[in-house]
């Protein structure tokens, strides 16, 4: 066990190192950074000393070599938009999304999991249909749209909730839901055909012949089975949604790592948008490691393959 997990780090941390330098190098590509510092209309005598200065006359992997090594020693550098240290900046907005981010796992498990029980015990039934069609309609409906939908019916028609902002536990209602609502059909399905499988087994067989109460079967024995696959969608999904949540913070003007993203983006706050991407990615690296050491550990079989 402990093999494996130093083969799945050791992998982790090759992924994490590998985004970092094409993030890097793409924002690069993408526009001058002493422009962004000097600002449009700067005479080509300012870009040249700003490029000195700061470094950036020199070739892109001596570029890259150099912020690796200030990233590691914690020195994120100061954000050109902002004026301030970027790690602050990046911790005071990380909380916002994290918050987002697992309200919106949970509600999309707590709407997932009856439904795909629902789905596999009635399969084939109108019960099973109507499952089917949320799980589609929630896959279909990009997350812009419902959550525009959200405020239009929520916000402007009935006034319950608050429109953007992120003071109170009623700012998060719906980011929650349009964010939670996207991510939902994968778990439904997944326990579904999860659940269809394991009610056909044996021993459920047995169960019930043994005159045990359908919900003991349903919920005690075929559920704890078929869910074990969920564990690592779980961690792909919180993945997803921490680093997918840039739209949904940006509607809502939550004031997440997200809607900084944006800020950065319209921006061109080099330095910010570096950090942002690669917390992102080692996080989503750290969480795909989880479900790996959460699935070997529930699992043998995995770890002898």
């Amino acid at each position: 066990m402990i093999g494996y997990i130093l083969k799945r780090l050791g992998l982790a941390l090759l992924v994490a190192l590998a985004v970092s330098a094409i993030t890097f190098f793409l924002l690069r590509l993408s526009g001058d950074v002493a422009l962004a510092i000097a600002g449009e209309g700067a005479q080509k005598e300012d870009l040249d000393l700003i490029r000195k200065t700061y470094g950036l006359d020199r070739p892109l992997v001596v570029q890259y070599v150099d912020w690796l090594w200030q990233t590691l020693q914690g020195n994120f550098g100061t954000s050109l938009y902002f004026k301030t240290d970027v790690s602050r900046l990046v911790l005071d907005k990380l909380p916002t999304t994290i918050i987002l981010g697992f309200t919106a796992l949970g509600f999309a498990l707590l709407i997932s999991i009856p439904l795909g029980v629902l789905a596999a015990v009635y399969a084939n039934s109108w019960i099973d249909r109507l499952a089917l069609a949320i799980a589609v309609v929630g896959q279909a409906l990009p997350n812009f749209f419902f959550a525009l939908i959200l405020v239009m019916v929520f916000s402007i028609t009935l006034r319950w909730l608050p429109v953007s902002g992120s003071g109170t536990w009623l700012h998060f209602i719906m980011p929650t839901i349009a964010l939670g609502y996207y991510v939902a059909p994968a778990f439904m399905r997944l326990i579904r055909a999860g659940m269809i499988e394991v009610l056909s087994a044996d021993y459920i067989r047995t169960a019930r012949a043994k005159g045990l109460p359908t919900h003991k079967v349903i919920f005690k024995h075929a559920l704890r089975n078929a869910v074990v696959p969920v564990v690592a969608l779980t961690a792909v999904q919180l993945g997803f949604l921490l680093g997918g949540s840039v739209v949904i913070e940006t509607i809502f003007a939550l004031d997440g790592l997200g809607y900084l993203a944006y800020q950065s983006i319209t921006y061109k706050d080099f330095p910010v948008m570096q950090i942002i991407v690669l917390l992102l990615s080692i996080l989503y690296v750290l969480l795909t490691l989880a479900s790996d050491i959460a699935n070997a550990w529930l699992d043998p079989r995995i770890r002898v393959a």
